[in-house]
């Protein structure tokens, strides 16, 4: 919660923050979930027994992946990723 709230003081919240997000997303993360999923990349995030619950599991879901992908994101990129998936498929 306090990182929504952060972001929405500070302005992060609007969709371009969200887009850069998806684009971040996009060719950081896609093809290992693809290799997880049988080509269904989304599928990790829309199963129903699904790992992240909460905003705050996917706040250190991202950051656990990031470093297994040796992805070297900003905290401002790794919170643009965080808002586009909590927008696109946690809702929390």
């Amino acid at each position: 919660m306090r990182i929504l709230l952060l972001m929405s003081i500070i302005g992060l919240s609007s969709p371009a923050f969200a887009g850069e997000g998806q684009t971040l997303h996009d060719a950081a993360c896609l093809q290992c979930h693809a290799s997880l999923t049988a080509g269904k990349p989304s599928s990790l995030y829309t199963r129903a027994d699904r790992k992240v619950t909460t905003f705050e599991a996917l706040q250190k879901r991202v950051i656990g992946c990031a470093v297994a992908a040796d992805v070297r994101w900003s905290d401002k990129q790794r919170a643009q990723v965080v808002q586009y998936l909590a927008e696109r498929f946690y809702h929390f």
